[in-house]
């Protein structure tokens, strides 16, 4: 190597410093911190539900919170490893939770036409507060995977912004709903997977503008 390129290389590197290396666990250690202290503030405001405590739930309410918990898995997981992309990083695990949970909205809205009920009779007297405050609870663990996605590298920031606002949606509207005491299939069915849908959007529009390199 000449003296020239020598110069010119040191010169680019002068400022450079080095980074400490993201690791998988500390991404999965910060978003369970997250999740527990999004669980415990829930527990502190609004309590936990007895029918959780006492297992008198109904299957309804057991199948759609477990899915709410398989969505917020999967697309933790995947938010974690879009920080990191590498060859061959296809993450199709969030997309057939998401398919899963998709069933419950549809199911819901079949089951009360076919009753006869209307559409009008999925509105009930918490449905709005469900939604609202399932979507609030997400605010933790969007922070902690913004965060997260800030320090790495996604090669699709659109992308990412999805799947981490599905994530916090998810594990928001599971967090709020081991308080709600309304376990019919059409009130978990819509109103607990709304917030998915809406934080989804939202982290579509709002992530790709906080980790823009």
């Amino acid at each position: 190597m000449n003296t020239r390129n020598a110069a010119l290389i040191a010169e680019l590197s002068d400022e450079l410093e080095p980074v400490r290396p993201m690791r998988a666990r500390e991404g999965y250690a910060v978003l369970a911190l997250a999740g527990a202290v999004t669980i415990g503030a829930v527990w502190m405001v609004a309590g936990l539900w007895d029918g959780v405590l006492t297992g008198t739930a109904s299957p309804f309410f057991v199948i759609i919170n477990g899915l709410l918990l398989l969505v917020a898995l999967a697309a933790i997981g995947a938010s974690i490893a879009l920080a990191s992309p590498h060859v061959g990083n296809r993450q199709d695990g969030p997309r057939w939770a998401l398919a899963m949970l998709g069933v419950m909205p549809i199911a819901a809205i079949a089951m009360m036409l076919g009753q006869g009920s209307g559409v009008a009779s999925l509105i009930d007297p918490h449905a709005f507060t469900c939604f609202a405050a399932g979507s609030a609870t997400s605010a933790l663990t969007f922070v902690a995977l913004a965060w997260w996605l800030k320090r790495g590298a996604p090669v699709s920031t659109t992308l990412s912004g999805t799947i981490a606002g599905v994530a916090a949606g998810a594990a928001g509207s599971f967090a709020y709903g081991l308080s709600c005491p309304i376990d019919g299939l059409a009130h978990l069915g819509i109103w607990h997977v709304l917030p998915v849908v809406v934080c989804g959007a939202l982290g579509r529009i709002a992530v790709p503008r906080i980790i823009r390199w």
